[in-house]
């Protein structure tokens, strides 16, 4: 009987690493190798043919001052075009994920289906559509000069229009996180609240809102770290006064063929949003989520 029961707690501890050893071999080998060799690359330098560049591992960390001075005003726009929409975003889906978890009733599916159905058509082919609607000429830039809310007399090719594009294609990542949090609120809670004469804002602010920070914490960080690094929203809808960290690193790996500057630039990136989670988790009260 003891022996027995000495090989049962032997599987049952082994039983969880078999079950998760192919998705750590997942991860080893296609995320935790090409960031190593991203960081690696980073810190090389490159010599011989300029269209194929051999790379010398020396830790030349002069590539990052060099990214960073040549490209701060990139990195310093992503952040700025990312968190416009991020905060747009999240103003138009609070409202919007509202409505659906309480007062739609037996739209709910129907409305959750419109909210996923963009989904269906690739990113390209949504950024051209919108691309499309706010062509010069078209209905939106009319309506928006008979407002006088375009004060150059175009949409395309400015930072509204690249904002716009973000906001276009992440809100669903805003929506649902924040319809899931709200769908799991206790309503009674806030009838409690109701019963105790709190007024509406208040009952949103003391309790609605910190009950659903989960949902708001996810759906922030799902559309700001991909529109940080987006570049197809700035190459379709922006111009060269719009450029983006995301199309300085897809030209310098494509084009330039300046690996460990564009590897330099993918670094800095990827450590300023990990700092800016980091940070934002401790400032909303949410670092059991990160």
């Amino acid at each position: 009987m003891a022996g027995s029961a000495i090989g049962g707690t032997r599987q049952s501890k082994v039983a969880p690493w078999l079950l998760s050893a192919p998705a750590l071999l997942y991860l080893a080998v296609f995320f935790v190798w090409p960031l190593i060799s991203l960081v690696r690359t980073s810190l090389s330098e490159k010599s011989g043919n300029p269209f194929l560049p051999e790379l010398t591992f020396t830790w030349h960390v002069a590539n990052f001052s060099e990214a960073f001075d040549s490209f701060g005003s990139q990195l310093g726009r992503s952040f700025l075009y990312a968190g416009i929409a991020t905060l747009v975003a999240a103003t138009l889906a609070y409202p919007l994920a509202y409505f659906i978890a309480f007062r739609s009733g037996r739209y709910r599916n129907l409305l959750l289906g419109m909210v996923v159905t963009p989904f269906f058509i690739t990113f390209l082919v949504r950024t051209l559509a919108w691309k499309t609607i706010v062509s010069d000429g078209g209905l939106v830039v009319e309506a928006m000069n008979a407002l006088s809310l375009a004060p150059s007399g175009r949409v395309l090719n400015t930072p509204t229009a690249v904002v716009g594009g973000l906001v276009y294609n992440f809100l669903p990542f805003m929506i649902l996180p924040i319809y899931v949090s709200l769908e799991k609120v206790d309503w009674r809670l806030v009838e409690a609240s109701r019963d105790l004469y709190s007024t509406s804002w208040s009952t949103f602010r003391r309790v609605l809102f910190p009950l659903t920070l989960p949902g708001v914490f996810a759906g922030t960080l799902l559309t700001f770290i991909p529109a940080a690094g987006d570049f197809i929203n700035q190459r379709y809808l922006g111009g060269t006064n719009q450029t983006m960290i995301g199309t300085v690193i897809q030209r310098q790996f494509i084009v330039e063929k300046d690996f460990p500057e564009a590897a330099a630039l993918s670094v800095i990136l990827m450590l300023l949003i990990l700092a800016g989670v980091l940070l934002y988790a401790r400032l909303l009260g949410t670092e059991e989520l990160v």
